[in-house]
């Protein structure tokens, strides 16, 4: 890491502008006889050489700065907008519900309806052949009942045909 920072503080120290470059090799004074000079300062030269530079990059700075705080702002104005779209689609779909649930249930409903009636109607029609043979059985197990009951009673019986005596067209009349 020392290197690197090393290496790139002596890339900017060599980059120089080409008038001042050869600045630097100019006499102080005539040759001959010694003549008194201002040494030169390094550091304000190297200074005045990098102040454009790092003034660009702190306006740099500020506009990533500027963008960020706009993005930001515009960020948070979307999430709201996203937030009041989303509330608005929760609502919407709330009120729909009891509509859509009517929707879904009216042919499960029409289904259970035509089911019941097909149920409703085997049962009337068991029902009515129960009537039938109970109407057509009757006559014959009452008359075995009666038969029973007058030989319990010490009554005629049967006939020779099974038929109670005291039967239509029996014989014990």
């Amino acid at each position: 890491m020392w290197n690197l920072e090393k290496e790139a503080t002596e890339e900017r120290a060599t980059v120089v502008k080409f008038p001042n470059f050869l600045a630097r090799f100019r006499p102080v004074g005539t040759p001959g006889a010694a003549a008194t000079g201002v040494p030169a300062d390094r550091t304000t030269e190297l200074a005045a050489e990098l102040e454009s530079s790092l003034s660009q990059l702190t306006q740099a700075q500020e506009q990533a700065a500027a963008i960020r705080a706009a993005a930001s702002r515009e960020a948070a104005a979307i999430r709201q907008e996203a937030g009041a779209e989303a509330a608005r689609i929760v609502a919407e779909a709330r009120g729909r519900a009891a509509h859509v649930r009517q929707d879904a249930a009216t042919p499960l409903l029409l289904a259970a309806r035509k089911e019941a009636a097909r149920s409703l109607a085997v049962g009337e029609q068991t029902a009515a052949q129960l009537r039938r043979r109970a109407a057509e059985r009757m006559p014959v197990v009452v008359d075995r009942l009666v038969a029973e009951a007058f030989r319990g009673l010490g009554g005629p019986g049967p006939d020779d045909t099974g038929r109670p005596r005291w039967a239509p067209g029996g014989s014990g009349r």
